[in-house]
């Protein structure tokens, strides 16, 4: 896909995301793989997809679903080889597609060599590649971890080796040790291995893996205390955004990256100020192409913990979208566009957001999934919410990520499902926790289920729906099953049904869309974004403007209740209807620039194009 503007490809590009554990078994052991994803790829193609992102397919004992990765030059074996891998790069840029692989270089598996050697002794040649630290004690002589820090996935940061008396460090599992990236002969071996190796191959890019952590400084201090029901404590504000960052990116770039033409995407949580932003990001000074800001898919995470959800209004959802807008307005600056993920991880306190309300929401509290988490997964109202989302990501600048099954307007998993349905290693952690903590409590373990349904990452990871008339979602031909069970709505939501329904369904609509988008370029990827009335809980108004003097307009109305609402178009001169939501086309209703919309319902009205 050459650029003919002079703008990095990844600028214009639709990206796809897929978790190949779940998107397609082609041998029939329930699980997803390689030759599964090469499968598909003419599907892709035709969706108007320009890269795919696979979400980790190296060699690991799967205990963070290949976030613990124990041989970065080697392929999973129930995912495929090495040759899959390159038949795969090899069919993508045939169909003149990119790939990007994630980048998961802040830790490693514990089963990965460099760790094992590591381990291994105190005066070891790699016992510094990762965080090692003597215990604290106690005045009554109980030994204690060298800080307070909590990991993502419950309990502490810490874990103590009896061999070497000394605790390392693992932010997230305790079998995914923390890499030191102080040592620079630790760099190095991250650059050849999980970098150079891949980029010989032919890949174009990564999504990389909490890339704001690997600066944790040398001074480990205590966390200040928000829960006193835990001796652990979220300690993001001392190893997130740390003091060699911005250098250790750079030197990516200078040792790496700048030999090839690569992407790269970083996910950048805990940093909500736009300007600190800016610099990862600014193309002037090279360290990220791009990251994923992830408040909008943190919208309920609870203050604590990350499952006490928390109801919201539509104001908030308006605020974060208009903010991750306009931050690169007059800058060098790129920004992304999405609203469904793998997983996210917790950002800051939500305290600082006065619209979390413990108020009845007035969207769904149905919400994961994004047709479940900002619109209406009930059966009367999921189709026009998904084509609804669809047509409010296409108008937005930036570059698009789809996550797979998004296409296609998948849900969140039924509310009925119990613990044991869960896979994901955060949300079954966190509920053995809870029930822990509160001596199984039937009120807060229900509590603790229904944040989980809402904001599970177990709700992306189900298995992709293929065909309803085939069992398992025709995802896979495994009489035992799929490695997850498949969603309940299978039958109703998947790609035959709607390949056959065609234009009006909802991929046939995310396909009209993405051409659309692609079509008005100027406009809609590229151009300037201005919200109104952004206290009104029920819809949401927006315009762009772009090309060469700003004379291309776009206007966005969409209605985000189960009522129909009347909404006010932009002082734009020329607004004409272009495309809609309901497959009837559009009913004004209400004339002039005053519009009649019906329950989530999406209109785009273009000048000037």
């Amino acid at each position: 896909m050459p650029s003919t503007s002079g703008r990095p490809w990844w600028k214009d590009a639709v990206c796809y995301q897929i978790y190949p554990a779940s998107f397609k078994d082609s041998n029939g052991d329930g699980l997803g793989d390689i030759p599964g994803i090469l499968s598909k790829i003419d599907y892709l193609k035709d969706l108007g997809v320009d890269a795919i992102w696979i979400s980790p397919m190296f060699d690991s004992p799967q205990v963070d679903m290949g976030y613990d990765i124990s041989d970065y030059e080697k392929v999973y074996p129930p995912y495929g080889t090495i040759k899959d891998m390159e038949e795969l790069i090899k069919a993508c840029h045939d169909r003149g597609m990119k790939i990007i692989l994630d980048l998961v270089i802040n830790h490693t598996s514990d089963q990965h060599a460099w760790f094992k050697e590591s381990r291994s002794s105190k005066d070891n040649p790699k016992r510094d590649w990762y965080i090692w630290k003597p215990p604290r004690y106690a005045e009554d002589g109980t030994r204690l971890p060298p800080t307070n820090w909590r990991s993502y996935f419950s309990g502490p940061a810490w874990e103590y080796d009896e061999r070497t008396g000394e605790y390392y460090l693992h932010l997230f599992a305790k079998e995914q040790p923390d890499l030191n990236w102080e040592n620079e002969e630790t760099r190095k071996a991250i650059y050849d291995s999980a970098m150079r190796f891949w980029l010989e191959k032919g890949v174009d890019g990564f999504r990389v893996d909490c890339v704001n952590m690997y600066s944790k400084g040398v001074e480990f201090k205590d966390a200040p205390i928000v829960d006193a029901n835990f001796y652990e404590q979220p300690a993001w504000v001392y190893y997130a955004n740390g003091p060699r960052i911005h250098e250790f990116l750079r030197e990516m770039n200078e040792k790496v990256l700048n030999a090839y033409d690569t992407v790269t995407i970083g996910e950048l949580p805990h940093t909500p100020d736009p300007k600190k932003v800016l610099q990862y990001v600014g193309a002037s000074d090279k360290q990220l192409s791009m990251v994923f800001q992830f408040d909008i898919v943190d919208i309920g995470q609870g203050r604590e913990h990350k499952y006490h959800f928390q109801e919201w209004k539509l104001p908030l959802f308006k605020g974060i979208v208009a903010k991750w807008q306009q931050f690169i307005e007059g800058t060098d600056g790129w920004t992304t566009v999405f609203c469904e993920n793998h997983d996210s991880l917790p950002t800051y306190p939500q305290q600082q957001y006065p619209m979390l309300t413990t108020k009845k929401n007035p969207l769904q509290t149905d919400q994961g999934r994004s047709v479940s988490r900002y619109a209406s997964d009930a059966p009367e109202h999921r189709e026009h919410s998904a084509k609804l989302l669809a047509l409010l990501l296409c108008s937005l600048t930036g570059t698009l990520f789809l996550y797979q099954g998004q296409e296609i307007g998948m849900v969140n998993v039924p509310r009925d499902w119990p613990i044991e349905s869960y896979r994901d290693i955060e949300s079954v952690n966190f509920y053995h926790a809870m029930a822990a903590a509160t001596n199984n409590d039937p009120a807060e373990l229900d509590y603790v289920m229904r944040s989980l349904q809402i904001l599970g990452r177990d709700n992306a990871r189900l298995p992709m729906q293929w065909d309803g008339d085939k069992a398992y979602a025709g995802f896979t031909d495994s009489e035992k099953g799929p490695w997850m069970r498949v969603h309940d709505l299978f039958r109703e939501i998947n790609v035959a049904r709607q390949l056959r329904v065609g234009d009006k369904s909802v991929l046939g609509f995310w396909r009209r869309m993405i051409r659309f988008r692609k079509e008005h370029a100027a406009v809609l990827v590229h151009g300037e974004f201005e919200a109104f009335g952004m206290e009104d809980e029920k819809t949401f108004v927006f315009g762009k403007k772009g090309g060469k003097d700003g004379e291309m307009r776009a206007a966005a109305v969409l209605n985000f209740s189960g009522e129909e609402q009347e909404v006010e178009l932009p002082n734009y001169d020329g607004l004409v209807f272009a495309v809609g939501s309901y497959d009837d086309g559009v009913d004004e209703g209400a004339g002039g620039r005053v519009k009649k919309l019906r329950p989530w319902e999406g209109r785009l009205y273009l000048a000037g194009c």
